[in-house]
């Protein structure tokens, strides 16, 4: 998905350096490292659909179509409140996923895990897949999350997207475009979440960095 990587790479909407000084050590249970590792890297894959919660809050359930895979690898924490903000950065991706595959940039799942300019910048990329009438097909690896809670509150969620093995398929040529397969296919997605009051991690912001996860 070579337009992925091109739209969220221009729209930077968070300081990479403040990201990193504030992941610190808070990583998955695999490790407290802030390297990145491989596209290789095994783990438990989880389930599309999203877990039952018990905070009482109703999220929208999102839906992928079969032709579209979207594979989490390792996005456990046994710290519940680190949990809580994999879940809902899981599902900001997934519901962005969904938008563009229905051509729905006004997504009320899309507008539920995200805020402000990081929802913004959701609903230009979606459109611009509307605009070319594209969606999409194959499958993207999410894998090596790295979550801390900062000292202000607010969440931070890095994690790797493999993009090589997906594809944009226009609506009425039928034509599949494949995602090159190169190092700048394998994104770096920085996020900053912050809890709404309905008790939901939103992303606030989101910066990508093609080729970040080499």
């Amino acid at each position: 998905m070579n337009r992925p990587i091109r739209l969220m790479t221009a729209a930077l909407t968070a300081s990479a350096a403040l990201l990193l000084t504030a992941c610190g050590s808070g990583g998955s249970d695999g490790g407290s490292s802030d390297k990145i590792a491989g596209a290789d890297d095994g783990g438990a894959t989880a389930s599309e659909k999203p877990s039952k919660k018990p905070d009482g809050v109703k999220r929208p359930e999102v839906e992928l179509p079969s032709e579209f895979k979207a594979n989490f690898v390792g996005w456990t924490n046994s710290d519940p409140k680190l949990q809580a903000i994999l879940d809902d950065g899981r599902e900001e991706l997934r519901a962005k996923y969904a938008a563009i595959i229905d051509a729905e940039p006004n997504s009320e799942a899309v507008a539920f895990y995200d805020s402000g300019s990081s929802l913004a910048t959701a609903r230009t990329w979606i459109k611009s897949f509307v605009e070319t009438d594209d969606s999409l097909t194959g499958e993207i690896k999410a894998y090596n999350p790295k979550v801390n809670i900062s000292d202000n509150g607010a969440g931070v969620l890095f994690y790797c997207v493999d993009e090589r093995k997906s594809a944009t398929k226009n609506r009425k040529t039928k034509k599949v475009t494949q995602t090159p397969d190169s190092p700048e296919s394998v994104l770096q997605y920085r996020a900053r979440l912050a809890k709404s009051s309905q008790g939901v991690w939103q992303t606030v912001s989101l910066d990508t960095v093609p080729g970040g996860c080499k």
